[in-house]
């Protein structure tokens, strides 16, 4: 069965399944993994220390890899400047280039005039609006099932897919929930030209930048295993419960601002769950989708699965 559509076509790719930003996880061995098995893979820029890191990133994917790949740029919570690091990206000729959790305007300008291909990650339909105007070939739209930082309105996948798909021109793929062949045929059917998983690829072998107690606790998780954590700063983000999850929550009834956060809301925080195993000391974002992952495959794997399931129910209908 061919799996043509304008997102394969435009970041010349087998399968229309991108892989997610992932900050702190997603690095060359993830990336090349999913690149390889037909899918886009992505390195995460913003979670290197410097441009001459990401330089690394991006040669290393390439001796792993002759496919296309991304490289994300999370730019909304960062406190610090992008510009140099983008710039990497355009001399390394990375052929796609995705901007996450902040007006893309910046970046989508930098590439302007260069061989690099575009995604922007949005959570409202005038987000993907301003983003087609600004340039990008493609829009992901995340519904708040999501994990990570998520929209404002809480709309889900369901109802934002369409609304989106309905308002732009360029190519929508359908984020937040979404973890198997079922998904994809939903977000299909949804308008979706495909499917961006970020949970989903945390629990596969070559994210070894995950913990084994992080991947358990998405094995363990079930419908109710996640929370939404930093809406009091405006920045709703979707994680996984517990003890320190519980605590960001006890303090931000209290409305006291960022600055009585910031120290639990950490990347440090974030490392010491995701990549040390501290379940106390930390937190790890993760997905409603999460409650629907039971196994921890090789990426080939998981993509075959999630094809073939696609195919099944295709096949199912006709």
């Amino acid at each position: 069965m061919e799996w043509k559509t304008r997102v394969t076509e435009i970041f010349n790719i087998d399968y229309p399944i991108v892989q997610g930003g992932l900050a702190h996880l997603a690095y060359a061995d993830l990336a090349a993994a999913v690149s390889n098995a037909g899918g886009l893979g992505q390195v995460t820029a913003m979670s290197l220390p410097n441009p001459e890191k990401l330089r690394e990133e991006i040669r290393r994917v390439k001796t792993m890899t002759s496919k296309p790949f991304g490289v994300n740029f999370a730019i909304g919570q960062q406190r610090r400047p992008y510009e140099e690091m983008v710039e990497v990206a355009i001399e390394e000729n990375a052929p796609v280039i995705s901007v996450t959790g902040g007006n893309p305007k910046g970046v989508l300008d930098m590439i302007k005039g260069h061989k690099v291909k575009s995604l922007v990650l949005v959570a409202a339909r005038r987000q993907a609006e301003k983003a087609e105007e600004l340039g990008a070939d493609a829009v992901m739209v995340v519904g708040q099932e999501g994990g990570g930082h998520i929209g404002r309105s809480d709309t889900g996948t369901f109802v934002l897919t369409p609304q989106v798909a309905e308002h732009v021109s360029i190519p929508v793929l359908a984020s937040g929930g979404i973890v198997d062949g079922r998904g994809l045929m939903a977000a299909l059917a949804l308008g979706a030209e495909g499917i961006e998983m970020g949970t989903r690829f945390i629990a596969t072998k070559e994210c070894i930048a995950a913990h084994e107690s992080y991947k358990q606790a998405i094995l363990d998780a079930d419908e109710n295993a996640t929370t939404v954590i930093k809406r009091s700063i405006g920045a709703p983000a979707r994680a996984l419960k517990g003890a320190w999850t519980e605590q960001i929550l006890e303090i931000e009834t209290e409305k006291k601002g960022y600055e009585s956060i910031k120290d639990y809301i950490s990347g440090e925080a974030n490392k010491r769950f995701i990549h040390d195993g501290k379940e106390n000391e930390g937190f790890g974002w993760a997905g409603q989708g999460a409650a629907r992952i039971n196994d921890v495959p090789t990426v080939e794997e998981l993509i075959q699965s999630i094809v073939q399931e696609a195919e099944l129910i295709r096949k199912s209908w006709s």
